[in-house]
C-alpha cells in the first residue's frame, strides 16, 4: 500500500482528544447517512460520542441514496458542508479533487484490521479518503434442481470451461437458460464483468492508477461473455441484477452472481447452491470489492471531532454489530480481532460454508474504481458488454475501444 501523505493517527487523535475536552456548548456535527435510515449499531456508538464530549450535538439527517450523495457534495459546494457522511465509495475521488473532503490516516494496526483489499476500495493518490463501513463481495449462484434436471451432478464448476458446460446443458435439457447475466445500462452491469475479470487475474487500473483495461485478461473475459451468449437470457441487454434474482426465482435461469444478500432474497423451494466466481484462464477466483464509506468534510471548524465519530463507528466491536446485523461480508478480519474481545461468543461467519465463499475470494479480489466521472466508467463497460452481446464488433475491437475510452475517464 502506498506511503500516506497525511498526519499521523496519534497526533490527530490527540488533537481531537485536547479540542473535545475544550469544545464549546453549541458546538454540532452535521451527519449526513446516505440509505434513508440510522441503523441501530450506529446510533448506539452515536449515543455514546454524545455522551462523551459534553457540549457536542450530532445532527443526524438521513437521506435516500437517490439524492443523498448529491446532497453532500451540494452543501459542500456552496461552503456550507456537512461534518461528515455515509456514502457510496465511488464518490470519494470526486469530493478528493475539489478538496471538499480530508484525507484518513490509519495506525498499522488499524490498516491490518481491514480485510485484504479493502482500503483499496477508497485509496487514490496517495491518500486513503474514506473510513470503509459497509462492504460486499460475490459469489456464483446455481439451481441445483435445473443442474440435476439437465442431467449433471451440481457441483462448483471451478473453471469458465466448467461453468460453460453446465450453462450449455442446462439450455440444451431444460426449458431454462444456462446463466444471467447482467448487460442493461446499469452499474451492476459494469460490476457482474469485473467479478469475472478479477477471477481471471485482471485490472482496470494499474498500482500507479494508470489504466489497465487493455489488456489479454479483458480479452479473455469479453470472450467468456461472447462464449455464454448462447446459453444466456432472451436479451441481455435488458437486464440488470436485480431482475436477473427474479428469473432465478421463477427457475427462468440456473446461475447468476450476487452478493450475500441474494440467500434471502430467493425462493425458499430452490435448492441453491452458492460457490466462488468461477476462475479463467489468468488468474485464480476473485470478486469485486465495494464499499460505502464515511467521509470526514473539509472546512468545518471540527475535522477533529469528525474523524473522531467516523473512528468510533467503525471500531471493532461497533463495525461487527453492523456487519453480523445486516450480514455484510465482514469487512474487518474479526478471526484476527477474536470473538472475547468483540464481546461475543463466536464470530459469525466462522465455519460457515456459505459465509466463506464470500470471504475467500477477498484476498484476490479488485475494487470498485475510484474516477471523478462514474456514469462516464460504467459507460466505457457498457459499451464493451453490449457490444460483444449484440455483435457489434471483435472482442479484440471491443476491448481496444474500451481501453482509450478508459484513457479518457477522469
Amino acid at each position: 500500500m502506498k506511503t500516506l501523505n497525511t498526519l499521523s493517527l496519534g497526533a490527530v487523535l490527540l488533537a481531537g482528544s485536547a479540542l473535545s475536552a475544550m469544545a464549546q456548548d453549541g458546538t454540532e456535527l452535521h451527519f449526513i447517512m446516505c440509505g434513508g435510515e440510522v441503523r441501530p449499531a450506529d446510533q448506539v456508538v452515536i449515543d455514546q460520542f454524545i455522551a462523551d464530549h459534553p457540549g457536542v450535538t450530532v445532527n443526524m439527517e438521513a437521506v435516500e441514496w437517490g439524492t443523498c450523495q448529491d446532497k453532500s457534495m451540494q452543501l459542500a459546494a456552496a461552503g456550507d458542508p456537512p461534518s461528515l457522511a455515509y456514502m457510496g465509495s465511488r464518490v470519494l475521488r470526486q469530493l478528493s479533487d475539489n478538496g471538499l473532503i480530508v484525507p484518513i490516516t490509519f495506525t498499522p494496526e488499524e490498516e491490518a484490521a481491514f480485510q485484504p483489499g479493502v482500503l483499496s476500495t477508497v485509496s487514490y493518490g496517495g491518500n486513503y479518503w474514506g473510513i470503509p463501513h459497509a462492504f460486499s463481495t460475490k459469489a456464483l449462484y446455481i439451481n441445483c434442481g435445473l443442474v440435476e434436471q439437465a442431467g449433471l451432478e451440481c457441483t462448483a464448476p471451478a473453471t469458465w470451461e466448467d461453468m460453460i458446460a453446465m450453462a450449455r446443458a442446462v439450455t440444451e435439457n431444460t426449458d431454462a437458460a444456462g446463466i444471467g447475466i447482467a448487460g442493461k445500462d446499469f452499474d451492476n452491469t459494469m460490476h457482474m464483468f469485473l467479478d469475472f475479470l478479477y477471477s481471471n487475474g485482471g485490472q482496470v487500473y494499474d498500482e500507479n492508477d494508470a489504466p489497465a483495461l487493455d489488456s489479454q485478461q479483458t480479452r479473455e473475459t469479453l470472450q467468456l461473455y461472447a462464449d455464454l451468449l448462447p446459453y444466456m437470457e432472451d436479451g441481455p441487454i435488458e437486464w440488470e441484477r436485480d431482475q436477473l434474482r427474479d428469473l432465478f426465482n421463477d427457475g427462468q435461469i440456473a446461475m447468476y452472481v450476487n452478493g450475500p444478500w441474494g440467500r434471502g432474497q430467493h425462493n425458499a423451494d430452490i435448492n441453491q447452491l452458492v460457490v466462488p466466481v468461477p476462475h479463467g484462464p489468468s488468474g485464480p477466483s476473485g470478486t469485486i470489492l465495494i464499499t460505502d464509506s464515511l467521509a470526514v468534510f473539509s472546512g468545518t471548524g471540527h475535522e477533529d471531532l469528525a474523524m473522531e465519530l467516523a473512528k468510533a463507528l467503525t471500531s471493532g466491536a461497533a463495525q461487527y454489530d453492523l456487519d453480523s446485523t445486516w450480514g455484510l461480508t465482514p469487512i474487518l478480519d474479526y478471526e484476527a480481532i477474536g470473538a472475547e474481545a468483540l464481546g461475543v461468543d463466536k464470530i459469525w461467519y466462522v465455519d460457515d460454508p456459505f459465509w466463506q465463499v464470500f470471504v475467500d475470494g477477498i484476498s484476490t479480489g479488485g475494487p470498485e474504481p475510484l474516477v471523478q466521472n462514474f456514469k462516464d466508467l460504467q459507460n466505457v463497460f457498457t459499451n464493451m458488454v453490449q457490444g460483444v452481446l449484440l455483435g457489434e464488433g471483435t472482442v479484440d475491437e471491443l476491448v481496444t475501444t474500451a481501453g482509450q475510452e478508459l484513457a479518457e475517464v477522469e
